[in-house]
Formats: C-alpha cells, structure tokens, sequence
C-alpha cells in the first residue's frame, strides 16, 4: 500500500470538503471523542478553513481516496473558544499556529503517517512566521464506561514528537456522544511546542 502525502491550503481544498466531512465523522465516532457527528456541522466547519488563505490540509491518500487529514489555521484566524484561553493568559495568538485536527482510518496507522501530519504543518507554520504551534485534546476520565480495554491515549506520542501539554489552558467544547439525545460540554487541554531553536 503506498501512501502519498498531499498538502493544499484555504479553497484548493474544496474538492476534498465531503471526504474530509466523512472522516472525521467516522474517525471521531471512536474513543476518546465518541462523536455523534451531522454531515451539515462538518460541512460548515471544514468551509472554515476553505475560507482561510492560511490554512493548510495535509492529506493521507491511497490512490485517490483520502484516508488521513490533518488541518491547521493561524490562532487568530480561529474560534473564540480556541482563542480565548491563549489571550487570558497573555499569550501573542499573532504568534501561534494551531491545529485543527488530525484524523486517520484506522488500517493505516502505525506507518508514519501521523508523524508526517505534524512534520508538513510544523513546516507550514515556520515558512509563515509562527513560532508556536498548539492543538487541544479532549479528557476523558480513566474509568469511562465507553474506554477500550487496552486502550492508549496519544500523549506519549505528542510527548515524542516535542508537544508539552499545559493543563492551565484549558476550554470546553460541546458535541453530542454517541448514544446520547442531547449536546453536553466536554473537557479540552491544549499541548504546545515553541517552533524556536528547532
């Protein structure tokens, strides 16, 4: 199986806008994010970044099939709920590249895609000045009913790849759980990696 990695940034992503919607409904539709997800929200919320000339898609695909994609957006470009949690601490979001997502079907994990996810934006946000990159995560607590047996968070490799998590930024954000009837308000933590001396 031979993987390319592909890069576009703001509309030149437009042909890709209903297979990204699909997969980050079908990727966070598993722990820890148990995401219940509507095509129409995914649609509005990837025309975002379509709409950013600064952003940047970083595509996994498998002939023509996207199977991967991680996104990213300068700080200051993004929502408040992002954005709100750097500025109450002091910190410039003019300086800050911050990640939208990272999403992979998972038969093709384990191969270096997710580390060419960072690389590819890690590069994006020095060539346009930035010298902070960021993403949060959700918090799922360590006895949820939902968690696999087995189951291994991703810090370990976000600590491998120089990202630090900062449990003082901190936001909620609100989707609805898979098996639930309503939206409920979920615990995220940002992680962090200076761009400087690297």
């Amino acid at each position: 199986m031979s993987i390319r990695i592909s890069t576009c940034q703001g509309q030149a992503i437009t042909p890709y806008l209903d297979d990204l919607a699909r997969l980050r409904i079908d990727v966070f539709r598993d722990f820890p994010y148990l995401y219940d997800g509507d095509f129409d929200y995914e649609a509005d919320y990837l025309n975002r970044y379509a709409a950013c000339p600064d952003s940047l898609f970083v595509l996994a695909l498998d002939e023509d099939h996207v199977v991967g994609a991680a996104t990213g957006m300068p700080l200051r470009e993004d929502i408040e709920e992002f954005r709100s949690p750097f500025e109450q601490a002091g910190y410039d979001i003019s300086r800050i590249f911050y990640y939208g997502e990272s999403v992979l079907r998972s038969r093709y994990r384990g191969q270096g895609i997710g580390k060419a996810f960072m690389r590819e934006r890690e590069t994006h946000a020095r060539a346009h000045g930035f010298d902070t990159v960021a993403f949060c995560a959700v918090e799922r607590p360590a006895d949820h009913p939902l968690r696999p047996a087995g189951y291994q968070p991703l810090d370990g490799f976000w600590e491998s790849q120089g990202y630090r998590k900062v449990p003082e930024l901190h936001t909620t954000f609100h989707w609805k759980d898979i098996g639930n009837d309503h939206e409920t308000d979920k615990p995220m933590v940002f992680w962090l990696k200076s761009l400087n001396h690297q």
